[in-house]
C-alpha cells in the first residue's frame, strides 16, 4: 500500500501541475477553481499567469515529494479558504443554487481536491517538524471526510442525472444506462465507507481504481474530439479525475498504514 500511496501522490501532483498549463495557455482559471463571481469576469494576463505558474510548482513539488508537507498544507488551506469565503456565499445568493445539489458540483470538486492536499500533507512526511505528528496524522481523517462528502454527492447526481451523465460513457460500451447507476453505486459506497471507516484501505483503492478506468477510457478519448473552445475545460476534467484517482489512493495507503500501526 506504501506504492499505492506513492502513485497516488505522483497522480495528485501532476494533476495539479496539469491544470496549470491550460490556465496560462488559455489565459482564464480552472473552470472549478473561482465561482464566476462579477469582479473576476475580467482578469488581467499576468494574474493568470502567475496563477498557472503556481498550480505547475505546487503540483512538481508534490509530484517529485518536495517539502511535500508544508506544500499541500499551504494548498490544502487555500483551496478551503476559497470554498468558505467565495463558494458558499455564493452558492446562497441565489435559492437556486443552494438548494439543488446540481448547482454545488464545481464548489465540491474543489473541496475534494482540498482534501486530497490535507491527506497528503498528513501521510507524507519530510525533514522539518514544526508541529507534532499527532497534528498531521490529524490531517489525514480531516482530509479523507472532505473529499469523501463530494464523492457521495458524484454518487447521488449519477441518480438524479443518469440520462445526461450516461453520454460520457463510450459509445463501443454496451448499457451505457447500467454502467452510469453502476458507477454511482461505487462512488457512493466508497465514499460511505471511508467516512465510516469501514475497510477504508479495500474500498479507497477500488475507488481509485474506477477513477482511474474513467480518466483512461472516458477523458482521454475525450480531448482527441474537443474543440478548440472546450479543450480547456476537457483537460481540466480529465486533471481532476487522475487527481481523484490519486487521493483515494493515497487515503487507501494511509489508512492500511493507521490500521497497522495501532
Amino acid at each position: 500500500m506504501g506504492k499505492v500511496s506513492d502513485i497516488g501522490r505522483i497522480f495528485y501532483g501532476i494533476a495539479i501541475a496539469g491544470m496549470g498549463f491550460p490556465t496560462i495557455i488559455y489565459k482564464a482559471f480552472p473552470y472549478m477553481l473561482l465561482p464566476p463571481l462579477n469582479f473576476l469576469n475580467s482578469v488581467p494576463t499576468v494574474i493568470t499567469n502567475i496563477s498557472g505558474a503556481l498550480l505547475i510548482l505546487v503540483g512538481a513539488f508534490i509530484a517529485f515529494a518536495k517539502r511535500t508537507r508544508p506544500v499541500s498544507f499551504v494548498f490544502g488551506w487555500v483551496l478551503l479558504l476559497i470554498f468558505c469565503f467565495l463558494y458558499i456565499p455564493y452558492q446562497f445568493m441565489d435559492k437556486s443554487r443552494y438548494m439543488h445539489l446540481g448547482e454545488w458540483e464545481n464548489a465540491v470538486k474543489e473541496l475534494a481536491l482540498a482534501g486530497g492536499a490535507f491527506v497528503i500533507a498528513g501521510y507524507f512526511s519530510e525533514t522539518g517538524k514544526n508541529l507534532s505528528e499527532r497534528f498531521w496524522k490529524k490531517l489525514i481523517p480531516f482530509g479523507s471526510i472532505l473529499f469523501a462528502v463530494p464523492i457521495i454527492s458524484f454518487g447521488i447526481l449519477h441518480f438524479l442525472v443518469t440520462k445526461e451523465a450516461s453520454t460520457m460513457v463510450p459509445s463501443w460500451i454496451p448499457g451505457p444506462i447500467f454502467w452510469t447507476i453502476a458507477g454511482g453505486v461505487g462512488l457512493l459506497g466508497s465514499g460511505i465507507a471511508i467516512i465510516l471507516k469501514i475497510r477504508p484501505e479495500l474500498f479507497a483503492f477500488m475507488l481509485g481504481a474506477m477513477i482511474f478506468i474513467w480518466f483512461a477510457i472516458l477523458h482521454i478519448p475525450r480531448l482527441f474530439v474537443a474543440s478548440s473552445a472546450d479543450m480547456g475545460g476537457e483537460v481540466t476534467s480529465a486533471f481532476l479525475a487522475l487527481a481523484y484517482s490519486g487521493i483515494a489512493f493515497v487515503i487507501a495507503g494511509a489508512a492500511k498504514t493507521l490500521k497497522h500501526s495501532k
